[in-house]
């Protein structure tokens, strides 16, 4: 009689090396430490294995969250595909078990039903695309969060992600592992543990190299195109209107020619996604492209009719899928090969997230090809640099500190490769305490700042208390105020600043600094630079507030030298000077001022 055969589970997925490094990473940093900790790798490659594998490996009980039902349903095929059981709940697959020691939940459902996870085993909480966690305390996940910490006092918190911010607030976490502050010290992540660079990626061959063309159409020798140039992000939320969008795109010249070029170029093309920018403006679109081979998914497309026309679009039953920022995340269909964007994108993190849904590889598939009609003016592998852009002009430059020699990205200028301007406050550098107790703290040097009246502290430019003596600091309305008051001081708003080389009574050079104010009131200041005693307190009594490029190493060594690098140097918005004798001394320099008071550049 034949032996019984027995069943041979299913060998764990090999994980790539960046895979492994991954989760080697994420358990040496929780095995020191509970603070929330966040791992960036790039769309496509294969955060679900790094899931299922640190799910597989955890003692305590798992709960796996994502935001949308198919980032449920692609994690928990993973841990299955390691011969585990594991447990689903979402309204949106029809299950809510929560009994197995790893449940795959989305956050919508698991945060309706709290009572569910009443469970003190729980010790490991992983969010997928963890840059949709908020501040906010009242917010889906973070309601979560805190219901299973109150159980779990030690629980452990990962967020993994492609792009880890989230405009209006830039990086969602604190610091990075390569040794720089990114985020707010109010982040609720705390350590980025571990990143992959999307260069790197394309580079090893592990996702499709994307071929972008900043695309324009030309009809009798004219550039047809949309452009967004003007609009500007709302103050609420970052985005853009829609009927601002709606403006620009309604029933413009251009549609029709970009649409038959996309199809032209798409002719060898198998998968192809237009992300247009409103409903209305899909609509019209989609009535372009051939009438068998397309279809339409917006927010408002009843759920059984997107799952159909996605698992059509997937099947290739369907060429082309036009949506309105719904498939940004969560969308998985590896034969995409043309992507044609016909919207601004707010930031660099949508912008790779839209890239994103053509890099995963597939079966005789050697590159994406990226048609951007919109103008966008992002670097698909450049960081983000955190905060708001302050400029459609401005890009990333790179800012050493003169402390600690940390490379600071910041928002900025050039000429060349000369940074002439850069918006940076403080130096993003980690650098080891001085007590040796191998911990580390932020750079304490400060690009911009103010500085505390009692002790001398500079401080942020937007801080209410000195970090030193945490005295209240002078509002800086409060010192125009009290300046108005005296009858021995004058209150310049700045229009200009004029530098002249001269020299004093006795004949010695000097730099002359005038300032002037709209009806042509001056108050001046004069240095001199003769010694390098004489240029180190220039440097730092004029040339530190002044630059556009603080921090910078320029070291003028003459008047005229300054002149000549004039365009380096910011007047100040307010100038505070007093009376001595017969002549004006300048006392106050306000920069950055965001006061109630009206500043000159503001005039008319």
């Amino acid at each position: 009689m034949p032996a019984e055969s027995v069943a041979t589970p299913p060998s764990p997925p090999a994980l790539r090396p960046y895979q492994r490094e991954a989760v080697g990473r994420v358990v040496a940093h929780f095995r020191g430490s509970d603070d929330p900790a966040v791992v960036v790798l790039p769309t496509g490659s294969g955060k679900s294995l790094v899931i299922a594998e640190l799910a597989r490996l955890a003692r305590g009980r798992v709960l796996v969250l994502a935001h949308v039902r198919e980032l449920v349903e692609q994690n928990h095929a993973k841990y299955l595909a390691y011969g585990l059981e594991a447990d689903i709940f979402s309204a949106g697959l029809g299950r809510k078990e929560a009994a197995r020691q790893v449940v795959f939940g989305s956050v919508q459902s698991v945060v309706r039903n709290l009572e569910r996870f009443d469970d003190r085993d729980f010790t490991l909480l992983v969010i997928d695309e963890c840059h949709r966690v908020a501040l906010d305390q009242d917010a889906s996940y973070r309601r979560v969060i805190d219901h299973l910490h109150a159980c779990n006092p030690r629980l452990k918190v990962l967020g993994l992600t492609a792009t880890p911010y989230r405009l209006g607030q830039g990086f969602i976490y604190h610091r990075h592992h390569h040794g720089m502050v990114r985020g707010d010290d109010d982040c609720f992540f705390r350590d980025c543990v571990f990143e992959q660079p999307l260069r790197l990626m394309v580079k090893q061959g592990y996702l499709a190299t994307p071929t972008r063309i900043d695309a324009a159409l030309f009809k009798d020798g004219q550039e047809m195109r949309y452009d967004f140039s003007r609009l500007v992000p709302s103050s609420d939320g970052g985005l853009f209107r829609e009927e601002e969008l709606n403006r620009v795109v309604a029933g413009h010249r251009a549609t029709p020619g970009i649409i038959a070029e996309v199809v032209e170029r798409a002719r060898e093309r198998r998968g192809v996604m237009l992300f247009a920018a409103t409903v209305a403006h899909a609509e019209e679109v989609l009535g372009y492209l051939p009438e068998h081979e397309a279809a339409l998914v917006t927010g408002a497309t009843p759920s059984a009719e997107r799952e159909a026309l996605i698992a059509a679009f997937k099947a290739q039953r369907l060429k082309y899928l036009v949506n309105v920022a719904v498939l940004t995340t969560g969308f998985d269909a590896p034969h995409v090969d043309l992507i044609a964007i016909l919207r601004p994108t707010e930031s660099v993190s949508l912008y790779q997230q839209i890239i994103g849904r053509g890099l995963r590889l597939a079966p005789g598939k050697t590159d994406c090809l990226i048609l951007d009609y919109a103008g966008n003016p992002w670097d698909l592998y450049a960081p983000e640099v955190g905060g708001p852009r302050p400029d459609g002009d401005t890009e990333p430059v790179q800012v050493a500190c003169p402390t600690c020699g940390h490379a600071n990205l910041f928002w900025g200028r050039r000429e060349g490769e000369l940074v002439i301007e850069h918006f940076g406050r403080r130096c993003q550098g980690l650098v080891d305490d001085a007590s040796g107790a191998c911990k580390t703290h932020q750079c304490d040097f400060r690009y911009r700042f103010k500085v505390c009246d009692q002790c001398g502290a500079e401080n942020d430019i937007a801080a209410r208390r000195c970090h030193g003596c945490q005295t209240l600091l002078v509002d800086a309305d409060d010192k125009l105020r009290e300046a108005l008051r005296l009858k021995d001081a004058r209150v310049l708003r700045v229009s200009g600043m004029q530098l002249e080389a001269t020299t004093n009574g006795r004949g010695l050079p000097r730099l002359k600094v005038t300032y002037h104010d709209e009806d042509g009131a001056t108050l001046a200041e004069w240095f001199a630079l003769e010694t390098p005693a004489q240029r180190r307190a220039f440097a730092a009594v004029f040339l530190r507030e002044h630059l556009h490029a603080p921090g910078s190493r320029w070291q003028p060594t003459t008047a005229e030298a300054v002149i000549e690098g004039e365009r380096r140097l910011r007047a100040p918005d307010f100038v505070v000077g007093r009376q001595v004798g017969r002549h004006w001394q300048v006392r106050e320099k306000l920069f950055d001022y965001t006061g109630r008071h009206r500043r000159a550049a503001e005039a008319g």
